[in-house]
């Protein structure tokens, strides 16, 4: 991982700011609210007593998601010090395929929808979270560069997990695969309240303890070498964003489904309109950014497409060529 890939590059050091932070931050959040407001409101036909809650429990939903993907990618990254790195790299989406796979393999149709979701969620946040558990114990500080050995080792179970998936999936009956398929795929159209509100809270605890650590995390964003010359255990705080990451990405995964490139498409535009490094803007600007990319993203699919398409699949799609346009771009310096 080369240096011009840090998050707070020498060369950002005395910089003239076109823009002030607090500024862009106060518009972004204006944005959202104005997404938000024509979401609910626009279109409605026949009962607004249904139509307005049940379009507000999706903004929910598609505000967990973002302030956790938000929030979890720009952690990750900044303790990577790379900017096309996301925590799906760690395999959780892959995890998360083959929890289902599995389950609609040896349970059927008719098992998997006799199973609660709430047990369902649970049993899917508990096998992330222990898997990234595990993996972080075992691999941190085996050596000095146990970070770049995590992220390897988590792109090879990643490549597990979908080789077992794809496995499971050739043995299954047509009807199986089209029911998983459909259930693979990230959607915010009926979220369980139970769940949701579950979700919310976890991730709402997680963000303000992430909140509560932003200037670490400006100290971290400057590598390890410096971090710790600073008088930082870098061990121990990666550890620490690690488990934040981990509970974020598990919560908003089992409620919705995997959004794999998301994180990384917010991120980067979270980078681009904040003049700064320093986190205590970065993670609000790119959770509220990834509010107003699902809000507007929902609202155009379901007032223009008439749902022709999902969600998912349009993020996926735009978020790939993030990756490969940041991919290309690094390549050529």
């Amino acid at each position: 991982m080369s240096a011009d890939t840090r998050l707070a590059a020498p060369s950002d050091v005395g910089r003239p700011v076109a823009r002030r932070p607090g500024l862009v931050l106060g518009i972004l959040a204006a944005g959202a609210v104005l997404a938000v407001v024509a979401f609910v409101l626009v279109g409605i036909e026949g009962s607004w007593a249904f139509a307005v809650p049940f379009r507000l429990r999706k903004v929910a939903a598609m505000a967990v998601v973002a302030a956790a993907i938000g929030v979890s990618t720009v952690l990750f990254q900044t303790i990577t010090a790379n900017r096309i790195l996301t925590p799906s790299i760690l395999g959780f989406d892959s995890l998360y395929v083959l929890l289902h796979t599995a389950a609609m393999f040896f349970l059927g149709v008719a098992g998997v929808s006799a199973v609660d979701p709430r047990v369902r969620w649970l049993v899917e946040v508990a096998a992330m979270i222990l898997f990234a558990t595990l993996l972080f114990r075992w691999l941190l500080g085996r050596s000095a560069h146990s970070l770049y050995l995590l992220v390897l080792v988590g792109v090879v179970f990643g490549v597990l997990f979908r080789s077992a998936s794809s496995l499971l999936q050739r043995m299954l009956d047509p009807t199986a695969f089209a029911v998983l398929q459909d259930d693979l795929f990230a959607t915010f159209n009926a979220p369980d309240e139970e769940l949701l509100a579950v979700s919310a809270v976890v991730t709402a605890a997680v963000v303000v303890l992430a909140a509560r650590r932003v200037r670490v995390l400006d100290v971290l964003a400057l590598g390890e070498a410096t971090a710790t010359g600073l008088g930082l255990s870098h061990r121990r705080e990666v550890g620490f964003v690690l488990a934040m990451v981990a509970a974020l990405v598990a919560v908003s995964t089992a409620l919705v489904g995997p959004v794999l490139f998301f994180g990384l498409l917010v991120a980067n535009l979270a980078y681009l309109v904040l003049p700064t490094h320093r986190h205590a803007y970065l993670l609000p600007g790119a959770a509220l950014l990834g509010l107003i990319c699902l809000v507007l993203g929902q609202l155009v699919l379901e007032r223009v497409f008439d749902l022709a398409a999902t969600l998912s699949v349009v993020i996926e799609f735009l978020g790939g060529i993030v990756f490969l346009f940041l991919l290309v771009k690094r390549g050529v310096r």
